[in-house]
């Protein structure tokens, strides 16, 4: 009896032992790395809900309490995210776009058909001033996209002219008769959208030329500091882009490369957004937690052309993408948001917190009724979704001090594939709180996380958490506030062990003092 005993005791040993999950925090904060704030960027491109009915209602509206046409609640919503830049006008639709047609009175602006998402005819009354005094009013920079697909480079130096040039020009002139005095000194410009693509399906040698020549006439852009000029890279694993471009643009002519890439499961079947199986929600992930990779080879690219690391990695479009909701216009790209997509968004900021060094900026695809939005509206209705809350939760990390987590993490099994089921970031605040961010990804199963703390001593542990009942739950209009963040009670703090009990399909912000 005794020999059975000791028996069962030495099993159920090696099972918590194998349950458990390691991981070692280098508080110290010696290599002196920041976790860049655009990082933490998002995306607003002219499709569907995006911009006409999300951010912009009209100066007319007297249903919806807005600030020149700009709804008041998105932008309180925004700036509760910290939100540090917004992409604007796109997107494919970038390419398409000719900023002379939305400035001047609204009256007198030209209509244009927005061929790539619905068809639809815009009539152009947001445009350049109207995006970049929304910018002020959400306190966040912008991020212009300049059209290299269908326009000129003589189009985009007018428009850095116009916006950023303080002195007297035709350019300058033109915006001061348009009501701005002041330029509004646009520092992040972006050359063209997937050019691989919608962008022009060009080869890679031939947008490296054309970059270069884009890139050669912004110069300085007009600023004391320069601007910051973004080339369009790869689609996904697409490496021979990167290595023509690495290899062909100088790197005093590009500040930054583009990466996009989309947590699909196939782009012919993408699935729905809320009565998905576990077995899609896997494969989901499988995508998303493949951006590690992404970067990790992208970033080695880059670093046989540019090993002081002096041009940032831009994962400028990111996300979840399914099949629209049933019933609406598939050109606009609306789907709900569950908890599926709180853990493509924690899991995936933990990957560019981890990659710091190299991802300089990133925007979530996109803020508004498309793709992984952060807000939905119906009419004069709007809700945050559990992504938005992610995004909130995750702001602790927005330029703070990155502290290394070495992570040895359980298997998620579905299908006899595998994934880790847990990730991990970890940052010091300027006010010295030190902020763990951690994710469980799996559908079933809680995680306990066995942290050691090294090169730092703490005292408190508390922290937040976003969970729900099914992965499957999201916030509706009827029950906006069915999933929204909790204080966490689950971590334990001894010495220099911190435990942490995640729930299955979890986000937790851990705080340290």
């Amino acid at each position: 009896m005794k020999r059975t005993l000791i028996s069962c005791f030495l099993s159920l040993s090696f099972f918590f032992c194998q349950a458990q999950n390691t991981a070692t925090l280098d508080a110290s904060g010696k290599e002196n790395l920041q976790i860049n704030k655009h990082i933490y960027g998002h995306f607003a491109e002219h499709l569907g809900r995006n911009i006409y009915g999300g951010f912009y209602v009209g100066e007319d509206n007297t249903k919806i309490p807005h600030t020149n046409g700009v709804r008041n609640d998105v932008v309180e919503a925004l700036k509760g995210l910290q939100i540090p830049n917004l992409r604007w006008p796109g997107g494919c639709f970038a390419d398409t776009y000719h900023w002379k047609d939305g400035i001047g009175p609204k009256r007198e602006r030209p209509t244009i058909v927005n061929a790539w998402w619905g068809g639809l005819t815009e009539n152009n009354s947001f445009g350049t001033h109207d995006f970049l005094n929304m910018c002020e009013l959400l306190e966040t920079e912008p991020y212009l996209a300049g059209n290299v697909g269908s326009g000129t480079v003589q189009e985009m130096m007018d428009w850095v002219q116009y916006v950023n040039l303080k002195g007297e020009s035709p350019m300058s002139k033109l915006r001061r008769q348009n009501g701005r005095n002041e330029p509004w000194k646009v520092t992040y410009w972006g050359g063209g959208n997937e050019p691989w693509g919608c962008g022009g399906n060009m080869t890679a040698e031939y947008y490296a030329d054309l970059f270069k020549q884009y890139s050669t006439y912004l110069g300085k852009g007009y600023l004391d500091q320069g601007i910051v000029r973004i080339a369009s890279g790869p689609s996904s694993s697409d490496y021979e882009w990167t290595e023509v471009l690495m290899k062909k643009i100088p790197l005093h002519l590009m500040e930054g490369l583009a990466l996009h890439h989309y947590a699909v499961i196939d782009w012919q079947a993408k699935g729905p957004s809320t009565t998905f199986t576990e077995q899609q929600y896997f494969t989901t992930m499988q995508r998303a937690l493949h951006m590690d990779e992404l970067i990790r080879k992208h970033g080695a690219i880059m670093d046989k052309y540019d090993p002081e690391k002096k041009v940032g990695l831009v994962v400028d479009e990111w996300g979840g993408w399914y099949d629209v909701e049933p019933g609406t216009n598939p050109g606009f790209l609306y789907q709900q948001n569950t908890m599926r997509d709180a853990m493509i968004a924690g899991a995936t900021l933990n990957i560019f917190n981890n990659h710091c060094d190299r991802v300089r900026m990133a925007n979530l695809a996109q803020t508004i009724n498309v793709l992984q939005a952060v807000i939905l509206t119906d009419e004069e209705k709007m809700i945050l979704t559990p992504t938005y809350h992610v995004m909130e939760m995750y702001k602790v990390h927005q330029d703070a001090t990155f502290l290394p987590i070495k992570l040895q993490s359980n298997s998620y099994e579905v299908g006899g594939e595998k994934l880790p089921a847990v990730s991990a970031s970890a940052s010091k605040a300027k006010n010295g709180v030190t902020h763990v961010t951690l994710v469980n990804v799996h559908a079933s199963k809680a995680q306990e996380v066995a942290i050691k703390v090294e090169g730092g001593r703490y005292k408190t542990a508390k922290g937040r958490i976003l969970s729900s009942r099914k992965l499957q739950d999201f916030n509706s209009f009827d029950n906006p506030e069915k999933i929204k963040p909790q204080p966490f009670k689950g971590a334990k703090l001894k010495g220099d062990n911190l435990n942490v009990e995640l729930p299955p399909f979890s986000v937790v912000v851990l705080e340290l003092t």
